[in-house]
């Protein structure tokens, strides 16, 4: 095809490198079955300037967390000249980043749940009587659920704590909202059919995402479609007021009351057989063969 030669960039060194290789072994057999020249391209076992000496045209980002969803390797992608699939530097970097993600988000009056950020010294009691219980605990840049925790008392805000920070050294305390949480795909820059996550007894980790089949998904959510337009415009709001484009994913929450309450920003969602953006591409009669060369025909430098 005219895409050229292209590189699928999965693995990497992350802690969701497992993750990756399910998404990018995806991908790759999708592509090759579209009748394009992909290849397999791990950064953490090949030098990405053999990207250029080996002619690549392009690459499908399908790596996951720190080292590959980040901003750095579209950076270094940029150097390269090299076109890339999903958001820019900045872009990834902002959304990587969660507490940067809900300051750019609180600027804008966009609805996100109160959080503070915390460390050894923070006083636990005085987080819990402000931002009100339970709370969630997680560290700022990681995905795939790794290093969360749901704290029900300030007392075991410690433990939480010690868990997250060793994911990364930042980490955000963020309160808890009640009520059933939603996904919502973004592809070439419009909101796909929001995906209802039903999990065992609540919990969405990543035992549950990734390696059971006893979390439901339903979409059509069951949101009237009025509500369901809603929360589908404040998404792509959300998802473009950080400066990301092409394709990705908005999680959030909506309250007793029908609120919704932005969580996160993923810029290169999982591609895996239990993963949500082919899930909402399957219901407007994409598959996930066309949907990979859809990503892949929007690929960019800068």
């Amino acid at each position: 095809m005219s895409l050229g030669k292209v590189a699928v960039l999965l693995g990497g060194k992350s802690a969701e490198r497992e993750i990756s290789l399910m998404s990018g072994n995806g991908v790759l057999k999708a592509l090759r079955a579209k009748g394009v020249d992909a290849h397999a391209f791990d950064p953490a076992e090949r030098d990405l300037f053999d990207l250029k000496r080996e002619g690549y045209a392009r690459c499908f980002i399908a790596l996951h967390g720190r080292g590959g969803e980040d901003g750095t390797v579209q950076g270094a992608l940029e150097v390269l000249g090299i076109p890339y699939t999903g958001s820019g530097v900045l872009g990834s970097a902002l959304a990587m980043d969660k507490a940067r993600t809900k300051l750019l988000w609180q600027a804008q009056g966009l609805p996100t749940p109160p959080y503070e950020a915390i460390d050894a010294a923070s006083d636990f009691e005085g987080v819990a009587a402000r931002l009100g219980l339970p709370l969630i605990v997680k560290p700022v840049q990681e995905g795939s659920s790794l290093g969360i925790t749901k704290v029900r008392a300030a007392t075991e805000l410690d433990e939480a704590y010690a868990l997250a920070v060793n994911y990364d050294s930042a980490v955000i305390a963020e309160r808890f909202i009640e009520g059933p949480e939603y996904t919502a795909s973004i592809l070439d820059d419009a909101a796909l059919p929001l995906i209802r996550i039903e999990a065992p007894e609540g919990k969405y980790d990543y035992q549950n995402k990734y390696f059971t089949d006893d979390t439901k998904y339903l979409c059509p959510c069951g949101l009237p479609v009025p509500k369901e337009t809603e929360v589908k415009s404040l998404a792509l709001r959300a998802f473009q007021s950080v400066g990301c484009t092409g394709w990705g994913r908005i999680d959030l929450m909506l309250d007793a009351e029908e609120r919704p309450w932005l969580l996160e920003v993923n810029t290169s969602p999982g591609m895996t057989g239990h993963s949500l953006v082919p899930m909402a591409a399957r219901a407007v009669g994409i598959s996930y063969e066309d949907l990979c060369l859809r990503i892949l025909e929007g690929s960019h430098v800068g």
